[in-house]
């Protein structure tokens, strides 16, 4: 049995998970969409008549907080018979791995062959743990290998080691006897992989998940304002829909749409917690201190001169944190 305040935590709990399992469709999710469901029909196409022409990627390039690794997860939900990567399943027609960090082309195919089943207890070359990946990927009839945070397995300072990611992918890509589709999500700085070798640029087509502005946006992004506070079963108080106030929430996310969704449920949940009816300024603020831990002098939906407020640079010790605790998961491996 629950107290009141355990069931009233618990009720707020629900309601923002469900708000997170939304889903905002949008142009560039679109574009997304329809590329991935052109390479997955000609793949199994190609299956079924027992052709196996070399495949092609997408590459998912944004900013953090823009929303990249949400909509790849629901690219590969919403196909329901997409066989994702599950334990006590042998087919995988998809397999999706965050890169660690520290990222080199060991530990990449380490964590592969792991996320595979097959760990492997001694050490071998990288160009034999690729092989491995391969066969395995093989064996799992897996038609795309989806690598997030792809811009650190292109991290390297070496030209010799930057061409060998690549030539491992090409040939990922190429295998004769199953080829698998390539998907790369990760920050711009993963553009610098195609401009090194030319054959790799043809096969992946990029996609830019760039950031927003109030004068392209502003319109849709207060429509998902009133859509999510509906949801949580909240009123919207006029001030939020203003111009101001949107602007406000655009750059207080560092014009990232991700971001901007995370706030925008992060001030429901705020405003829920205080019991009240309507979403109001407040709850946005308080959101945003309660994510950056700042003074309301820095506070974009407090301070009268918000656009002298850098909220990226407040934002990212948490990216820094989230950083640390991957490489040292990738450590412990």
């Amino acid at each position: 049995m629950m107290t009141p305040e355990q069931q009233k935590a618990f009720d707020i709990g629900q309601k923002v998970m469900a708000l997170q399992k939304r889903f905002v469709t949008h142009a560039r999710y679109r574009e997304l969409e329809a590329r991935f469901d052109a390479l997955l029909y000609h793949r199994r196409a190609g299956i079924e008549h027992g052709q196996h022409h070399e495949a092609h990627g997408i590459a998912v390039i944004g900013r953090s907080g823009s929303g990249k690794s949400t909509a790849i997860r629901r690219l590969f939900s919403r196909h329901s018979n997409l066989q994702m990567l599950t334990d006590g399943v042998v087919r995988a027609d998809a397999v999706s791995l965050t890169v660690p960090s520290p990222a080199t082309l060991k530990h990449v195919g380490h964590s592969c062959l792991q996320a595979l089943g097959y760990p492997i207890r001694r050490d071998r070359t990288s160009g034999i743990i690729w092989e491995l990946v391969q066969n395995h990927l093989r064996q799992r009839q897996t038609m795309f290998l989806h690598l997030d945070e792809a811009q650190d397995f292109y991290s390297s300072r070496f030209r010799s080691e930057m061409q060998d990611v690549v030539n491992t992918l090409k040939s990922i890509m190429q295998n004769r006897m199953w080829p698998v589709g390539i998907i790369l999500s990760g920050m711009p700085g993963l553009m610098d992989l195609f401009d090194l070798d030319a054959q790799l640029a043809r096969r992946i087509e990029p996609i830019h998940f760039a950031p927003v502005s109030y004068a392209s946006d502003g319109r849709s992004i207060r429509s998902v304002v009133e859509q999510y506070a509906h949801a949580g079963d909240l009123g919207v108080e006029a001030i939020i829909l203003q111009t101001d106030t949107v602007r406000r929430l655009i750059h207080a996310a560092s014009d990232e749409f991700g971001l901007v969704i995370e706030i925008i449920i992060g001030a429901i949940e705020e405003a829920l917690v205080a019991e009240r009816k309507t979403l109001g300024l407040q709850d946005f603020a308080s959101a945003f201190q309660r994510r950056a831990g700042c003074i309301d002098g820095l506070n974009p939906f407090l301070s009268e001169d918000f656009l002298a407020i850098n909220p990226g640079k407040l934002l990212s010790s948490l990216e820094r944190e989230d950083r640390s605790r991957r490489q040292i998961k990738g450590e412990l491996a």
